[in-house]
C-alpha cells in the first residue's frame, strides 16, 4: 500500500508541474543546454519573474536544479530526472501516462 501511495504522490507532483505549457517548454529547452534565468527568460520571450516561478515549481517536483553562479541564477535539469529519460529514450513514464520529450509541444 505504501508503494502505491508515493507512486501516486510523484504522479501527482509531475503532472501539477508539466501541466503548464511554459513548464514544459522551459524542461525542453533546458534538456539541451543549461541557462540562466535571463537566457531562458529571452529564449522563451517570458518575462524574468515567470521564469523564476516556473523553475521553482519544477526545482520542487526534482525535475530542475538551479545554481546561484555569481549575480546570475543558472537552471539545469536534475540528473535523476535525465537519467530517467535516457532510460526511456526520452520519455517520463508516470504509469498512468507518459511524456514523450521527443515531440514537439501541441
Amino acid at each position: 500500500m505504501a508503494t502505491k501511495k508515493v507512486k501516486a504522490d510523484r504522479c501527482v507532483t509531475m503532472l501539477k508541474a508539466l501541466a503548464d505549457e511554459h513548464r514544459w517548454d522551459i524542461v525542453r529547452t533546458l534538456l539541451a543546454e543549461s541557462l540562466s534565468v535571463s537566457q531562458l527568460g529571452e529564449r522563451l520571450k517570458m518575462p524574468q519573474p515567470n521564469v523564476s516561478k516556473h523553475l521553482n515549481v519544477l526545482r520542487v517536483a526534482g525535475i530542475v536544479v538551479t545554481e546561484r553562479v555569481g549575480k546570475e541564477v543558472r537552471g539545469g535539469i536534475a540528473e535523476a530526472f535525465r537519467a530517467e529519460l535516457t532510460k526511456n529514450k526520452n520519455r517520463l513514464d508516470l504509469g498512468c501516462c507518459s511524456f514523450d520529450f521527443n515531440s514537439p509541444r501541441k
